[in-house]
């Protein structure tokens, strides 16, 4: 397998804050898996062209104007699946972490994939939406979902996981609640190691220190967005004995630090 790091829509420009860093646009960081056997597989899909092209109408206005969003068509999933020499059905599998906006906006630039997502995260965006989390622009040509209730059927570092059906063992969700209803991580095999990508469980690569540092802009989004403050705390805390005691097997990424895309991308 090959895994590409794809950032699918820059939004606002934030300052690192304690690394020394310069400045970037916080990222929508999303996988594209190059399979032997199971055609391209995504891994989120950010941003898309729908969105690209009439925001207020799919994002939201209010969405917008918090995000800062750039809106780039050069950065949607299909114009970067396109240049590596695919097209849109090449993409058999997308497999989200969640159903915000901005991890799901691609979705009809790939009306034929399989679309894998935790049963309680479909559950409560076709309750709450049109609203400022969930937009049904995003599925209204009618996904092939493909549900997973949020129960252990194996286990993988001490997490539960499940095997995304249709896939081999070398995708796993990994639930990670408190940030949505149905917040799941996907794991990837890479090589002799893990890729752990944990979506919105953290959001700033110094939240996994032994002393957790957030970062002041990134931390507001995601203490406003929680739907359950307790078990997204605990979610982080396990995520930081992860990196500490299996650091040499397993590399976590999250959804929208963009100085950790620029290092592992």
């Amino acid at each position: 397998m090959r895994i590409h790091h794809l950032n699918c829509g820059s939004v606002r420009q934030i300052e690192a804050t304690y690394d020394g860093l310069p400045p970037a646009h916080a990222v929508n960081h999303c996988l594209l898996v190059e399979t032997a056997s199971d055609g391209l597989v995504l891994v989120e899909t950010g941003i898309g062209l729908d969105d690209v092209r009439d925001p207020e109408g799919t994002l939201g206005a209010d969405w917008v104007a918090m995000s800062q969003a750039v809106l780039s068509e050069e950065e949607t999933a299909i114009r970067q699946v396109e240049r590596l020499g695919y097209a849109a059905d090449d993409v058999w599998h997308i497999i989200l972490t969640h159903l915000d906006v901005d991890h799901c906006g691609g979705l009809p630039d790939f009306p034929h994939a399989r679309v894998h997502v935790l049963a309680a995260e479909l559950e409560a965006a076709l309750v709450e939406a049109p609203s400022f989390r969930y937009r049904p622009a995003h599925w209204a040509h009618d996904p092939h979902w493909i549900t997973y209730a949020s129960e252990k059927t194996g286990d993988w570092f001490g997490f539960n996981a499940m095997q995304p059906k249709g896939l081999s063992a070398d995708f796993q969700l990994i639930p990670l609640g408190g940030h949505t209803a149905g917040h799941t991580g996907v794991a990837v095999r890479d090589g002799d190691r893990w890729l752990l990508h944990c979506g919105d469980a953290y959001y700033y690569h110094r939240e996994l220190d032994p002393v957790p540092q957030p970062h002041p802009i990134l931390d507001i989004v995601q203490t406003t967005s929680e739907v359950h403050h307790d078990l997204r705390l605990g979610t982080q805390a396990r995520l930081r004995e992860l990196h500490r005691d299996h650091g040499d097997e397993v590399t976590l990424i999250s959804a929208h630090d963009p100085w950790e895309f620029q290092r592992v991308g």
